[in-house]
């Protein structure tokens, strides 16, 4: 494992947590440093390490949802979308 420098540090704590850029000098090459959480979250979704069942799927499928807001009592007007637009146009 490669430790921070300083200056690495610094640009983290900037950040809130968010990404931070770094270029190698040498290369040009370009490398995202992130919290190891998201890239552990990010890894497991573009793996093809294993096949998810129909069940897993879904599930996956509804924690994304949900920690997009998707359970707010506001998002439930969609529910009735189509009954609603009827109700609205002449």
């Amino acid at each position: 494992m490669i430790e921070l420098t300083p200056q690495q540090r610094q640009e983290l704590r900037q950040t809130n947590g968010n990404e931070v850029r770094f270029a190698d000098p040498e290369t040009g090459q370009e490398y995202v440093i992130v919290r190891a959480e998201v890239y552990e979250r990010c890894k497991a979704l573009l793996s093809d390490d294993g096949d998810w069942t129909p069940e897993e799927q879904l599930r996956l499928l509804a924690e994304s949802g949900n920690r997009a807001g998707w359970d707010d009592s506001a998002m439930d007007v969609y529910d009735n979308y189509d009954e609603s637009r009827k109700n609205q146009c002449p």
